[in-house]
């Protein structure tokens, strides 16, 4: 559907050169979610720019379904245009418009009739939710609301893809849970692709299919969510994750847990069906151990279970070392040092 081959993207600063994107390469498929997510400057923004032509690639090339389109002439590249329909973390809304007019807006510039316009503002509306906020104007709106509005305008051309530029940055939680399932139903029930750009981890984990990971202007990773949550192959990944997945306790518990004894712990990661398992009862059992859990959580990701737990054993020394050759067998299992923790 989209494909970056080699890209990369550089800026004359003077005369200091910026390389804002550096040789990526990423293809992202029809139909899905597609999240990139990077701290502030790490590229992401112009790599979702050069998808329309807003910003042209220094190097390499950008392929929409199976076409250049940094070879397009500019009434190609306009046609092109209008089958992506873009929104933005401060809504870009015309305060002088009704949120009907705002939505009718393309419409306009496409030519289209005004019975035909009225027609799919109303479909709009509908679909985003705000039917009975046609009349009332951007300042009247909560920011929940202009997102929706936003949304609704980019969807007004029937665009193949939809791309997401911090989209939700700007509202509050429960505001940004309501987006998210939003932009899932146009992806879903509209069959549109959906390509996003955010600094919140929470974000990806709530909606993407697969998600890449941008610092200095390059893709340090990339994969399907659930395979980069649960296994972070870059320090930077890693990072990201804790930020939504406390997976190791407070240094209070730690330092309760030292002063009773506590010597070593063991992080047991259960991914899938295996969760549900009695496995940490079924393998100390076997070899008389004992297992204490002293932090963890059982998490979904993409409608698959997910366990982070940080277990002691106590028991003989050679069947608790039994007892993790039998466990690596079966989950992901490591030692935590606990002064590190």
């Amino acid at each position: 559907m989209i494909e970056f081959k080699n890209v990369s993207k550089t800026f004359l600063l003077g005369k200091r050169e910026v390389h804002a994107v550096r040789n990526v390469s990423l293809t992202v498929n029809e139909g899905e979610i597609f999240g990139i997510i990077g701290f502030s400057g790490a590229g992401k923004s112009t790599l979702l720019r050069l998808v329309n032509m807003l910003e042209r690639p220094s190097t390499g090339t950008v392929m929409i379904q199976n076409i250049d389109v940094n070879a397009l002439s500019p009434k190609e590249l306009r046609e092109r245009r209008r089958n992506i329909g873009m929104i933005f973390q401060n809504f870009n809304l015309f305060n002088s418009r009704t949120v009907a007019g705002n939505i009718a807006y393309p419409l306009k510039l496409g030519g289209l009739s005004k019975q035909e316009i009225n027609q799919r503002v109303e479909e709009l509306l509908q679909f985003v939710g705000l039917s009975d906020k046609s009349k009332d104007y951007p300042d009247q709106l909560s920011g929940g609301q202009k997102q929706r509005v936003g949304i609704a305008r980019a969807l007004a051309t029937s665009p193949d893809v939809l791309i997401c530029d911090e989209a939700t940055s700007a509202l509050d939680p429960e505001t940004t849970a309501e987006i998210l399932r939003l932009l899932k139903k146009v992806n879903q029930d509209l069959g549109i692709t959906v390509l996003l750009i955010t600094h919140e981890m929470h974000v990806i984990q709530s909606i993407c299919h697969r998600v890449a990971v941008m610092e200095n202007g390059e893709v340090i990773e990339s994969g399907d969510v659930f395979d980069v949550f649960t296994n972070p192959q870059h320090l930077t990944t890693q990072r990201f994750i804790q930020s939504v997945q406390q997976d190791l306790p407070s240094e209070t518990i730690l330092k309760e847990w030292r002063s009773r004894g506590g010597k070593k712990l063991y992080r047991v990661i259960f991914k899938g069906d295996i969760t549900n398992d009695a496995v940490l009862s079924q393998v100390t059992q076997k070899h008389q151990v004992h297992f204490n859990i002293v932090y963890g959580s059982v998490r979904e990701l993409q409608e698959k279970l997910f366990g982070n737990l940080l277990i002691s054993f106590e028991g003989n020394s050679e069947a608790i070392q039994k007892t993790l050759r039998d466990l690596e067998t079966i989950v992901d299992i490591e030692e935590v040092a606990h002064h590190e923790s």
